[in-house]
């Protein structure tokens, strides 16, 4: 008997939910669609219709590597993140909900979003903070910067994938060193994870993820560290740095930036109520 969309996806569900997948039913849909080539319409009103079986074999076969417990958007190859569709690879890190966190805090400290800002995003990964804040900032540009070559390569892909390329720029580096140039918006996810902790975090992460783009060193302010020392002299008089931080982190994130003579002008919560990101303005 041939199977349906229908059939296939309950499979499906069933499938993730034994295999301790938190959102089965998102997830046998996001592969269904990309497995077919159908849209969400489609897989609803099209739900009795039979299904080839190499599209079932392939589907299936996705499928299993969810239940392994590869993340949906590195079976697919791409994310949504803000307004934006972005490709991922190896060396990025999955773009989160929570960061858009950022990208929020980082706007609501811009009192005209048609100036011509220069943003600058230390450890760009897909480039999404920087892509993001430029689809809403129409006159800004900015440069994202990576340790990794191949993440550089992918930010840049995101760019001209999301029509952004002409005010985006990407280069290698370790965090703003040999940077010149001063910014208006400063931003980052840096690594915030303890390196002790790595080890307990769900498999979707801790396999999937670069352990570059996680290790926050012993205590996970590591890269803070290095990044507020910077701050000084990248920022414009009355620049603002927008920083996301680990649950628990932002008052000691919040210290970093005030020793380095940068004043703390708010902390955020994410959806989940989590302080998750720190803001801080140039006031010298």
């Amino acid at each position: 008997m041939t199977d349906t969309l229908q059939s296939l996806r309950r499979a499906a569900e069933a499938r993730l939910r034994a295999a301790g997948v938190d959102t089965p039913e998102l997830d046998a849909r996001l592969l269904l669609e990309h497995a077919l080539g159908l849209t969400r319409d489609q897989i609803l009103t099209c739900a009795h219709d039979p299904v080839p079986p190499d599209q079932a074999a392939r589907f299936a076969a996705l499928v299993e590597r969810r239940a392994a417990r590869e993340p949906v958007s590195r079976i697919i190859g791409s994310r949504g993140f803000w307004t934006l569709d972005l490709g991922l690879n190896a060396d990025t890190l999955d773009p989160r909900p929570d960061t858009e966190t950022v990208v929020e805090a980082a706007l609501d400290a811009v009192p005209d979003r048609a100036a011509p800002l220069r943003l600058l995003d230390l450890g760009t990964g897909t480039g999404c903070i920087l892509l993001a804040l430029l689809a809403e900032l129409p006159n800004a540009t900015g440069l994202g910067v990576d340790v990794s070559p191949q993440a550089v390569t992918a930010a840049a892909e995101n760019a001209a994938r999301n029509g952004l390329a002409d005010r985006a720029r990407f280069q290698t580096g370790d965090w703003a060193a040999g940077l010149a140039e001063r910014f208006d918006l400063v931003v980052s996810n840096p690594p915030y994870i303890p390196s002790a902790d790595i080890a307990a975090l769900e498999p979707e992460v801790r396999v999937h993820d670069p352990l570059r783009a996680l290790d926050g060193g012993a205590d996970g302010l590591d890269a803070y560290r290095a990044i507020a020392a910077q701050l000084p002299g990248l920022l414009t008089p009355g620049g603002s740095a927008v920083l996301e931080v680990g649950a628990g982190q932002a008052g000691d994130v919040a210290a970093l930036l005030a020793a380095a003579h940068i004043a703390v002008t708010g902390v955020f919560r994410d959806l989940g109520g989590v302080e998750r990101c720190v803001r801080a303005r140039n006031d010298r």
